[in-house]
């Protein structure tokens, strides 16, 4: 689910709106349901679903979807089914229902299929035939006014979920090393810590690497490991956080050791909650968690992941954000701030009404932003 907070893009006719979406999602819809919201007179928030399979009521999704929709304080909505009438007309019916009963206007029912579009609620045919609309998205102005623009629509989900797979080839083989180089360092960082502890013993020194896990991919604070340990871990952790964030605003990429080292660090939590407080929609902030995660080894990628999602988030990139969660909670489904996160783009939840940083004691939580005076 996406903020469409962007660029501005001028839409006179559902034929505008039908070429408008890809742009609003980041990618071309196919077999989904669409809710454009919109307050006034413009567009603030589009919602996607997945069409249900045959058999299944379509009622429960539409709710959610509806309620989803009504949080963001919209006056009117358009839904929008992508695919064949058979699949489409049941789930649109049933999303309009779930508008109306959650006191939203809707203001069009749409179907599009292979180039063409049909409304639900207009039955003249001298302006919605019988046959449908035929539309060419590529030539609308709304698409080159999108693409001037610099937003970009793929062409499925599937593409966008690709930028953020994993990485094969030459460099999986180059991080798989410069990662097992990396652990050798933060183990020796934490036998170096022990050492000069001499009030720690028994398991309570060990290496931060061997404390007890919150949850999978997450390393407990200084209460899981010696106390320093615990400082040795979250200086160096300081630094790569403040290394990776500084090279990656001037437009540097990161070296293979440098990403090994910042993922390892990053298993623990207080280093993980300092690169969080620091992430915002930037640019360069999603660029720096993508290309991490990206070359993350597999057991590391849950907090480059998140942070990603995050970034995206706060930026109104919400499908980013949902592919990079996948990926996360299918490695990791218990990783608390993607379960967070995960819980915040299912309500609908608009990251300008809420402060995403971590908290500095007890469970992480969002808490709301306070507004600042004006200067």
């Amino acid at each position: 689910m996406n903020s469409t907070e962007r660029p501005r893009l001028a839409v006179r006719s559902p034929a505008d709106l039908v070429a408008a979406v890809p742009y609003l999602l980041g990618f071309h819809p196919a077999d989904s349901v669409v809710v454009v919201a919109v307050r006034g007179r413009r567009v603030v928030f589009a919602a996607r679903g997945d069409l249900p399979g045959p058999g299944t009521d379509p009622r429960p999704a539409a709710r959610h979807l509806a309620g989803v929709v009504a949080r963001q304080g919209t006056d009117a909505a358009t839904v929008i089914g992508y695919g064949p009438a058979t699949r489409v007309t049941g789930a649109v019916d049933a999303v309009g229902e779930a508008l109306d009963e959650a006191g939203l206007l809707v203001l069009d029912a749409l179907r599009v299929t292979e180039g063409r579009w049909w409304s639900y609620l207009c039955a003249e045919p001298a302006c919605c035939p019988p046959e449908g609309t035929p539309y060419d998205a590529a030539a609308s102005e709304v698409s080159a006014a999108a693409v001037f623009a610099g937003q970009v629509a793929l062409p499925d989900r599937a593409a966008l979920a690709a930028q953020v797979s994993p990485l094969g080839g030459p460099v999986r083989v180059a991080m798989r090393r410069a990662t097992a180089r990396a652990r050798r360092r933060l183990a020796g960082l934490a036998g170096e810590a022990s050492g000069l502890a001499a009030e720690a013993s028994g398991p309570v020194g060990e290496a931060a690497d061997l404390a007890g896990e919150a949850t999978a991919g997450e390393r407990t604070g200084p209460a899981g490991e010696a106390a320093g340990t615990g400082r040795s871990v979250r200086s160096a952790g300081a630094g790569a956080v403040r290394t990776a964030f500084r090279r990656h605003r001037r437009g540097e990429r990161l070296g293979d050791d440098e990403v090994a080292w910042l993922t390892v660090l990053l298993t623990h939590l207080p280093v993980r909650d300092q690169a969080w407080s620091r992430t915002d929609g930037r640019d360069a902030d999603i660029s720096l968690w993508n290309d991490v995660l990206r070359r993350a080894e597999p057991e590391l990628i849950a907090a480059p992941g998140s942070l990603l999602a995050f970034a995206a988030w706060r930026a109104g990139h919400g499908a980013l954000a949902s592919v990079a969660l996948e990926r996360v909670l299918a490695a990791h489904p218990g990783y608390s701030l993607a379960v967070l996160l995960d819980d915040a783009l299912r309500r609908g939840l608009s990251p300008s009404e809420l402060d995403g940083w971590p908290a500095t004691a007890g469970p992480a939580v969002l808490r709301r932003r306070r507004r600042r005076p004006r200067r």
